[in-house]
């Protein structure tokens, strides 16, 4: 059995790993198995067994060429898991020459996910979360530039549904309702 592949995307800032983390243990708990992948940790494990880096600061420096390969790889890696499955990574990275594909063609034709799940909530909130988060260093942003990322990543998400047929669940994760997110994911994974 091949299990279900379940990605799971959002914007720095918008509570994506909380909302996971909750939700893995809940279906665990109800004996619903799944791998929690974050897609980045594993195209650096394939990166670091190949030899090519010793610490996941280096993979920003390696070359397009094997960076693609190594998506590809960890991509196919990632999708030959029997059982379920929940990728946790990216629909867009901004970028200072604009947005990136966080599941280009090459990596979302070879996981072809059941479904995505776009993790959203209020500008202001993301921005008052990052703002609050001492733990992580991200770039300053204004309430309208969340929002267009938030919107790419819609726009990306529906081209990933186009080339794959998966469907697209968006759940927001607002200021003291997570759980409410929680059980929406739990909902999609079960």
């Amino acid at each position: 059995m091949a299990g279900k592949k379940v990605i799971i995307t959002g914007v720095p800032g918008v509570g994506k790993t909380t909302v996971i983390n909750a939700a893995y243990e809940k279906v665990t708990a109800e004996g619903i198995a799944y791998q929690n992948l974050n897609f980045g940790s594993f195209m650096f494990e394939v990166a670091q067994a190949e030899g090519l880096v010793t610490d996941r600061d280096q993979m920003r420096k390696l070359d397009r060429v094997q960076q693609k390969r190594l998506q590809k790889l960890a991509a196919e890696k990632i999708a030959a898991i029997d059982g379920n499955v929940i990728v946790d990574t990216h629909a867009s990275v901004k970028t200072p020459n604009g947005y990136l594909a966080g599941l280009p063609e090459w990596v979302i034709s070879a996981l072809m996910p059941d479904t995505i799940v776009l993790v959203e909530t209020d500008n202001d909130q993301i921005l008052v979360r990052r703002l609050s988060d001492e733990s992580r260093v991200r770039d300053v942003e204004g309430a309208r530039s969340i929002s267009e990322h938030q919107e790419m990543n819609r726009a990306f998400a529906a081209a990933y549904s186009m080339l794959t047929g998966c469907t697209v669940k968006m759940i927001t994760n607002a200021d003291f309702l997570v759980d409410k997110a929680v059980d929406e994911l739990v909902a999609v994974l079960r």
